[in-house]
């Protein structure tokens, strides 16, 4: 089957505008650690599939609640001893005393990880909101200025194109995005989304509020349609009718739907190109192959 000219026209143009451009695509990419010896090698290979990509930054998170924290600290300081890639952890203030967070942000400073992503954290399972440790951070603007006091580290922060659960109003949302950034935060990135209209109206309404960081957009592939229910209901990001369509009857259908979730989030990745977005952080859920053809679709491929 032949494709329509003027789609390999705009692929191929989008393609060389990547390759030995003036201003070449930056990606990063999130992983999740392991929480068995399986997952764990499965991750490892995530990692050595992803990293000939060449992003700017890999970040490795905590589960909710600041669960699987060791790990999170084991597989960021492998990567940093075991390959080139660049990684940067996740700090979180649940469930931990300003004295146990500075003592890891110190030991990820000795061995050389010097990007943080500082963020106030999901409470734990069970628990209906944040309850900041009575020894610790009452949230993340708080932390992001602990940690500059400590060392000049790198810092990303989260945001919320479609605002915060917790937030009392758009404007507010973006006031408390601006305190982060005058605390010291470097860049945000965002919770996922699906329209682009919704990250560039919430980037024209940051910059009119004198944020002036880069915010780069989260981009999720829907590999489960159940568990993008269950995100978007922790996060408040919306479902668009026309995504639940795309995945009706797909459930017991793994190879569609991994088609499917790489049309939509390339799609939603080149629409954002147009519109002049240069950087794109990948929530992989570790899956490697996935992510790996929506960056291909995009122009990024290994350095050879």
């Amino acid at each position: 089957m032949t494709l329509p000219d003027k789609f390999l026209e705009r692929v191929e143009t989008e393609r060389l505008s990547n390759i030995g451009g003036s201003n070449p695509l930056s990606i990063s990419f999130e992983f999740f650690p392991p929480t068995t010896e399986k997952m764990a090698s499965k991750l490892w290979d995530t990692v050595e599939r992803l990293g000939p990509l060449s992003p700017s930054f890999v970040s490795v998170t905590y589960g909710a609640g600041g669960s699987t924290r060791e790990r999170t600290h084991g597989l960021v300081s492998r990567i940093r001893k075991e390959t080139d890639l660049e990684p940067a952890a996740h700090l979180t203030c649940v469930g931990a005393s300003k004295s146990e967070i500075e003592e890891v942000a110190q030991q990820y400073w000795e061995s050389g990880v010097k990007h943080i992503v500082a963020l106030r954290g999901d409470p734990p399972e069970g628990q209906d909101g944040f309850v900041a440790h009575p020894d610790g951070f009452k949230g993340s603007v708080e932390l992001i200025e602990h940690l500059k006091k400590m060392h000049d580290f790198e810092i990303s922060v989260g945001c919320y194109p479609e605002i915060h659960p917790d937030a009392a109003s758009s404007l507010a949302d973006i006031d408390y995005l601006k305190r982060k950034m005058d605390a010291g935060a470097d860049r945000a990135i965002t919770q996922f989304f699906f329209d682009p209209d919704t990250y560039l109206r919430f980037i024209d309404r940051a910059q009119a509020q004198g944020v002036d960081i880069p915010i780069i957009p989260g981009i999720l592939p829907v590999t489960s349609y159940s568990k993008l229910r269950q995100f978007s209901g922790q996060c408040g990001t919306q479902i668009p009718s026309w995504l639940t369509h795309l995945f009706e009857g797909l459930d017991d259908d793994p190879a569609t739907r991994n088609l499917v979730a790489a049309m939509v989030a390339s799609e939603q990745c080149r629409q954002l190109q147009r519109a002049g977005v240069k950087d794109f952080h990948f929530y992989t859920l570790n899956r490697a192959d996935l992510v790996y053809a929506i960056c291909h679709t995009m122009g990024v491929r290994p350095n050879r």
